[in-house]
């Protein structure tokens, strides 16, 4: 890959994330009628996009064949189970980073964020210093778990031969089922009374699609 689509994704990536963080606070602060959705669910639901996207990547890759994507599914997936469980110690770490960048996001004030705001003062005084600590420690937390999780996973793409959408797929599978975990025990009453989907307008489908983005960009870095 040459240095130029390099510094470009990287450019991509700093925007998509600084898009996807600014989103993510608008949408846990702003005020609407009936329920806010669920942090949970909303990971869950960017884990099977990922998912969904990697295969046609692969699709793609196995020359928009649907026999030959099967075959390379079962192979490199069902067949190799010891280099599949390999990703379930980044991808629950992964899926604890994404559930804590929410709760950092849902309680800092706009102006950790530098969320650009004429009312940060009185958004500042609304927040107890409770709940800033917890949004503080969240950041921390998510901060050590990513560098360990992206160390971790870049070892495991660079001692094997499959391909990085084959690794994201088993990283976003394992998430998925850690992430509805999250769902049942947090949020497992709330789901059954209003809905998995309650809360949810455009501005969450865009945090969750800025998620997705994120994956791609991140990759093409590597």
């Amino acid at each position: 890959m040459s240095a130029n689509l390099k510094y470009l994704s990287l450019g991509i990536l700093v925007f998509q994330t600084t898009s996807l963080v600014l989103t993510m606070r608008y949408s846990r602060t702003l005020k609407e009628d009936g329920p806010r959705y669920l942090s949970s669910t909303a990971v869950v639901i960017a884990e099977l996009l990922k998912i969904i996207a990697c295969i046609i990547l692969v699709y793609k890759d196995s020359k928009c064949s649907l026999r030959a994507l099967n075959r390379v599914l079962h192979d490199e997936i069902l067949n190799k189970p010891m280099e599949t469980l390999k990703l379930a110690i980044p991808s629950g770490i992964y899926t604890l980073q994404n559930n804590l960048l929410y709760v950092a996001l849902s309680n800092l004030d706009a102006a950790t964020y530098q969320w650009p705001s004429d009312s940060q003062e009185s958004s500042s005084k609304e927040l107890s210093a409770g709940s800033q600590f917890v949004g503080l420690m969240a950041v921390l937390t998510a901060c050590f778990s990513s560098g360990f999780a992206g160390v971790y996973f870049e070892k495991i793409l660079k001692e094997t031969k499959q391909s990085v959408w084959i690794r994201n797929i088993q990283l976003g599978s394992f998430g998925s089922i850690f992430g509805l975990m999250g769902v049942y025990i947090y949020d497992g009453e709330l789901v059954s009374k209003n809905g998995f989907f309650q809360g949810y307008n455009k501005l969450t489908w865009i945090v969750v699609v800025l998620q997705v983005k994120h994956l791609k960009s991140y990759i093409c870095i590597e």
